[in-house]
């Protein structure tokens, strides 16, 4: 039986619910695979947690419950490096602007010829090219399912399931914070502050929504995915991008009159040998296919040459169902 260590750089929300699935998976991977999974390891802001043998959930929520001290300088690289691991799941905050320290985990992850499955997508938006060049040279795989819309499959869509077409286009409702926004705003008639706080109390958006209702966090899960499914060289600079913020009672009030539904949507399109993305606040008509893509969930449209457009609809919000889709790749990673 093969033993699988994984380390989990980032152990806020997600990476917890990571771990517990680890736990709750252990016999699962065991028929399955013949694997034998354990989680080794895992770092904080501040400090790290590592043992050989592996990290039951009573030891990781001991060392969790003990208070970080914030001024003690912690080397979360050289902590890393004293790892014995073969996945790393990174799952720590998104730094769109350098990377942040996820960036330095998963180099130093795939220079050490670990499997890298990442959840946050500032390392991705940063360099995915260079990442994704690294981990073919050490022969190893970057897996990105968590950092693309999560529970809703995007990326293995694109590249797996449709493999041997041309894709065209791809466009997609990838945030479910703002689509639930936008339809309570539509179904309800409230206004966009009521929307947020009860998307904030049912745990959709965060206490500070504003990367999702600016459009950012589409625009992030667009710039993955024309660099990994299309091999473009964008940054996310070059996307333009729409917010919803602005968007009044008034706004919603003549949309319903016009039967329209407003939806942000985050798009991808080859034209001749060019791939041109965006994000765009568009009220869409009540034959659209995501017209009655409703609340938090997600949903993508891909265009193809020889397998005509297909539609997929679904998937959750949630720091479970990210947890989820990084352990995806995990079972794609260790039943190849």
């Amino acid at each position: 039986m093969k033993r699988w260590n994984i380390v989990i750089t980032g152990f806020g929300t997600v990476g917890r619910q990571v771990a517990r699935l680890i736990e709750q998976r252990q016999n699962d991977y065991r028929e399955k695979y013949q694997a034998d999974v354990r989680l080794v390891g895992f770092t904080r802001s501040t400090s790290g947690c590592y043992h050989p043998e592996g990290l039951v959930e009573d030891q990781w929520q001991a060392f969790c419950q003990k208070k970080q001290e914030k001024d003690i300088w912690f080397d979360g690289p050289a902590f890393l490096a004293s790892c014995e691991a073969d996945v790393l799941i990174e799952a720590g905050p998104t730094d769109i602007q350098t990377g942040g320290p996820g960036l330095l985990y998963i180099q130093q992850a795939l220079e050490k010829r670990m499997h890298a499955i990442t959840i946050s997508k500032g390392a991705l938006v940063v360099d995915y090219a260079g990442l994704s060049a690294l981990a073919k040279k050490q022969g190893v795989s970057l897996k990105i399912s968590g950092a693309t819309a999560a529970a809703l499959p995007t990326i293995d869509l694109i590249n797996y399931n449709l493999a041997g077409c041309e894709i065209k286009a791809v466009e997609g409702i990838f945030t479910g914070t703002t689509n639930f926004v936008l339809t309570s705003m539509i179904e309800q008639g409230i206004s966009q502050e009521e929307a947020i706080k009860m998307a904030q109390q049912m745990g959709i958006a965060e206490p500070d929504p504003s990367y999702d209702i600016d459009g950012w966090d589409t625009a992030c899960k667009v710039t993955i995915l024309a660099n990994a499914a299309f091999g473009a060289q964008l940054q996310l600079t070059d996307i333009p991008r729409m917010s919803v913020k602005d968007v009044t009672l008034e706004q919603i009030s003549t949309w319903k009159k016009e039967g329209k539904i407003p939806k942000l949507i985050g798009s991808i399109r080859k034209i001749g040998d060019e791939i041109v993305a965006s994000v765009i606040l568009q009220a869409v008509g009540s034959s659209h296919p995501f017209a009655n893509v409703k609340g938090s969930t997600k949903a993508i449209r891909v265009e193809t040459d020889v397998m005509g457009d297909l539609l997929v609809i679904g998937g959750k919000s949630d720091p479970v169902a990210a947890a989820a889709a990084a352990l995806k790749d995990f079972e794609h990673i260790i039943c190849k």
